[in-house]
């Protein structure tokens, strides 16, 4: 398996004593009420997927990874990991050296000592990390809403039940990949449901590495995104009549999409090698939203990094289609026919389709993740 990025997998969740003195003194603190995708940064931080942060970010590692994609002490890192103080959020206590206590709807959820507060430039950022300052793009939208005051410093979590028995953790993936006997193991990141292309170059992947992780994403999306409960089910459904079980595993990813294209794709790949793997698919347009990326934009920017430094394989595949001559799925690598050969359906087609009670064609979509779709009243990805 890989090493942990960084080399040390962080643990910020408190022992069970620790976590009954965190919540007695609570009541003394400060309080900043978390949105959903601060929640998602705050248990992927906690649990070692954030690994080496132990916290959100200083000013020196933000402004590194504003500029160069790396953390102050140059290793590899694409993506903010920060906590905005809003402007209507009690700021009584707030200040460098302090314990804020951070919530959900459901009461504290972790201690954050302050060690900085400082001021970002959110124009910078959003270019810088999208590309773009155009406020349609979901990213973009959401960090320009967001305070320039940010905080920094280490989290102590509280334990929570696992309520999603798909929600493995850094240390639960290894510890099952080393039951397994796997040591290279290859993930594969998704927002929707895995249709026939997807299944292709996953297969693909599986010919070269001991097992494959087949990790949805699960925190926070678009409102237009399937819901994670549907994905669930059609991924269910997929594995259990078309893989073969003792070399796929399904575990959940708690983190909210950035939609940052060649950057999340990086940082993607950073977070399943703190899961324990050594490769990472990178496909068509990867967290791509709309037009703002190339189609593999996000295949080229790993060209950036050496294998040394990011510590994790790309696996760079093509957009995969059924060919109708060759009688199977392929690629532009592997097929010589005309596109007037290729089987190519628009979501928007697909969305019809299924609206009407119509199934897409099973060189499109197999026919039990269709009919979950369906069934769902729910629009296939595009």
């Amino acid at each position: 398996m890989s090493t942990p990025h960084g080399g040390t997998l962080i643990d910020r969740v408190l022992p069970d004593d620790a976590a009954r003195e965190a919540r007695a003194r609570a009541s003394e603190l400060p309080k900043l009420r978390l949105s959903q995708a601060e929640l998602n940064d705050l248990e992927l931080i906690a649990s070692g997927a954030l690994s080496p942060l132990s916290g959100f970010m200083r000013k020196d590692d933000y402004d590194n990874v504003i500029e160069s994609m790396r953390l102050a002490n140059r290793l590899v890192w694409s993506i903010p990991v920060t906590l905005a103080l809003e402007g209507d959020r009690n700021r009584s206590g707030i200040a460098e050296g302090a314990d804020v206590g951070l919530y959900d709807a459901d009461g504290l959820r972790a201690i954050l000592r302050v060690e900085e507060i400082f001021t970002r430039d959110r124009e910078r950022e959003v270019l810088a990390v999208y590309r773009t300052t155009d406020e349609a793009h979901p990213g973009v939208a959401r960090i320009l809403r967001l305070s320039d005051t940010l905080l920094s410093g280490p989290i102590s979590y509280l334990p929570k039940e696992q309520a999603d028995p798909l929600g493995l953790t850094p240390a639960q993936t290894r510890s099952e990949f080393a039951a397994r006997g796997w040591n290279t193991i290859v993930a594969f990141q998704t927002r929707n449901p895995i249709h026939r292309a997807h299944e292709y170059i996953q297969k693909c992947a599986l010919e070269i590495v001991d097992g494959l992780l087949v990790h949805p994403l699960v925190g926070e999306t678009k409102a237009d995104d399937i819901p994670p409960s549907v994905r669930i089910d059609c991924y269910k459904v997929l594995l259990k009549n078309y893989y073969p079980p003792e070399r796929v595993l399904l575990a959940t990813l708690p983190a909210a999409m950035r939609y940052a294209g060649p950057r999340e794709a990086i940082f993607h790949a950073l977070i399943r090698k703190n899961y324990g793997c050594t490769h990472f698919i990178v496909g068509r347009d990867h967290a791509g939203v709309g037009a703002y990326y190339g189609t593999y934009d996000a295949q080229r920017l790993f060209d950036q990094f050496s294998l040394e430094e990011l510590g994790i394989v790309p696996l760079r595949f093509d957009n995969a289609f059924y060919c109708r001559r060759c009688q199977g799925m392929a690629s532009r690598k592997t097929c010589a026919h005309d596109q007037t050969d290729h089987l190519v359906l628009s979501g928007t087609a697909v969305r019809a389709m299924l609206r009407s009670g119509e199934l897409p064609p099973p060189e499109y979509s197999r026919p039990e993740v269709a009919r979950i779709l369906a069934d769902s009243a729910l629009p296939a990805p595009a």
